[in-house]
């Protein structure tokens, strides 16, 4: 989600410096309210809708949930992450179907705005949920736009109505409208009409899409913007709702490094949802918009519930569970391994769904120098080895190792590196499968449970705790104690999550994860 990356790090930064303050006085409030309007106004999102929002915010962080909030600045967070979910349009809208005969989607848009590639990625989307949808060139005008749609149909595994060669040559109104009986005639349950746009608003655009519109009589119309516009967006979306009068919006090229603040906008001035996202450029890379998940990115929050969707999607359940015993029976293989990276690669972009973790903005140059061919090279290794090789990486002496590398483009020390990798997290694993805390390489046992590591550090606690402070210094010692008394340690620096913004054991913005979010998680993971 490059495009609100710049929004989000100003956002991240802002909400920072309230983590030190044990209650927000009203110069803190408009100091914070002051840097959120730069931050929105910067990333190009309208003033009117900045200015009903930073309101919004300032008269409920200036009332009584923050002042009687134990952590004012998490609750602050939660306030703003509430309002982004308004102005992005509340609650997630779905596709209305129609009770009968076939649902007819058309799409507007500006020239431009992805409306023919997007057209190939709902075909999909759609097709892969049951249905049957068949894709209309109505996008008479645009050079290539019907062999376009033809070529991104095809890729989509869909059908394509086509009888006008375009560039100009045929009538778009009468091909929509004979498109409505072809998909009868063949029992589509689903029509997608890809209609013309211009580089501009104008009065012969807004006429035909809105005889196209007379036509067709569609369920849904969806307005496509491009979310690297920039302010033209409210402009272009209020020409179109007063010209066609669409029923949703979907943002295209979320991927791309533009400010992107206007599309924020759009459906707080038009009042129409957004609900669909387009996030790069392959036809995998379109997903349902939900309002308080795109917030939460933004924030900085993280968005579990999808990253777990796209797993779901991605792993098939008997492999997992076959996964799953193989890790705690000690029986996990390199060829296993292989079959896992062939599922995760499937999943899309490893940035992308590292983003969505919370306090991935934290992680932002290890993001920007993630290498995603490491993958392709890992696999290069394990495909270069025999059967027997992959299931018995003892049998992987220095001869082997020097074959394995040559034979995949690689060095003996990428062979070595690979292998103690997977031997450390098929250990781990193992761990974890029969239900115990791993120990990561360099840093331990993870917290006080169990193991070892863990052991030793209460029993070092423990005799601290008789002992009192052995410190030297008798400044020093008298501190020790004073915050033993207390309860406290001196001189230790707060607690704070290891992701974003967040407090003790609490996810950022002071909020656990949602119910919702658990139960998801919970059946993934317990698959």
């Amino acid at each position: 989600m490059a495009t609100f990356g710049t929004l989000s790090d100003r956002l991240t930064q802002t909400f920072s410096a309230l983590r030190t303050k044990g209650k927000l006085s009203s110069a803190d409030v408009d100091g914070t309210v002051r840097e959120i309007r730069r931050a929105l106004l910067d990333a190009d999102v309208a003033l009117p809708v900045v200015k009903d929002f930073t309101g919004r915010v300032r008269e409920r962080a200036l009332g009584d949930e923050v002042n009687r909030a134990l952590n004012p600045a998490q609750q602050v967070v939660k306030i703003v992450n509430e309002e982004l979910v308004t102005i992005l349009g509340g609650e997630q809208r779905r596709l209305q179907f129609a009770k009968s005969g076939p649902t007819v989607i058309m799409l507007a848009g500006l020239q431009g705005a992805g409306k023919t590639t997007l057209a190939g990625k709902l075909a999909k989307w759609l097709k892969n949920d049951g249905h049957t949808p068949l894709l209309v060139a109505a996008d008479l005008q645009r050079p290539n736009a019907v062999q376009q749609l033809q070529v991104v149909g095809e890729q989509a595994g869909a059908t394509v109505y086509a009888p006008e060669p375009g560039n100009g040559v045929g009538d778009p109104v009468k091909v929509a409208k004979n498109a409505m009986k072809v998909a009868a005639d063949k029992q589509h349950d689903v029509v997608i009409v890809d209609t013309a746009g211009r580089l501009g608003v104008d009065a012969e655009l807004m006429k035909q899409a809105a005889s196209i519109r007379k036509a067709v009589d569609p369920d849904e119309v969806l307005f496509v913007i491009d979310a690297m516009i920039g302010q033209d967006a409210v402009a272009t979306a209020q020409a179109f709702q007063e010209g066609v009068d669409f029923t949703g919006v979907v943002l295209s090229k979320l991927d791309g490094d533009a400010r992107g603040g206007a599309a924020l906008s759009v459906a707080s001035i038009t009042g129409r949802p957004i609900m669909f996202a387009s996030t790069g450029e392959g036809l995998d890379d379109f997903e349902p918009f939900h309002p308080d998940r795109m917030a939460s990115r933004i924030l900085d929050l993280g968005d579990i519930l999808t990253l777990i969707e796209q797993a779901q999607k991605a792993f098939d359940d008997d492999q997992a569970r076959k996964t799953a015993e193989k890790f705690a029976t000690d029986s996990f293989t390199l060829e296993d391994f292989l079959e896992q990276m062939q599922q995760l690669k499937n999943m899309g972009s490893i940035k992308g769904m590292l983003g969505m973790l919370p306090g991935a903005r934290g992680m932002k140059e290890q993001l920007d120098n993630f290498d995603e061919s490491e993958l392709t090279r890992t696999e290069a290794i394990i495909r270069s080895m025999t059967p027997a090789e992959r299931r018995m990486p003892k049998l992987l002496n220095g001869s082997r190792r020097l074959r394995i590398a040559k034979g995949s483009g690689t060095t003996v020390t990428e062979v070595n590196q690979l292998v103690q990798r997977f031997e450390q997290a098929a250990k781990m694993m193992k761990t974890v499968a029969k239900g115990g805390m791993p120990q990561i390489p360099g840093m331990g046992p993870l917290g006080m449970g169990g193991g070892p590591g863990a052991r030793s550090a209460r029993k070092a606690a423990k005799k601290k705790g008789k002992s009192g402070s052995r410190s030297g210094n008798p400044a020093k010692r008298a501190a020790e104690e004073a915050a033993k008394a207390q309860g406290g340690s001196a001189g230790g620096a707060a607690t704070g999550s290891g992701f974003g913004l967040g407090g003790s054991g609490a996810a950022a913005g002071g909020q656990a994860p949602s119910p919702e979010e658990l139960e998801a998680l919970q059946k993934f993971l317990g698959r």
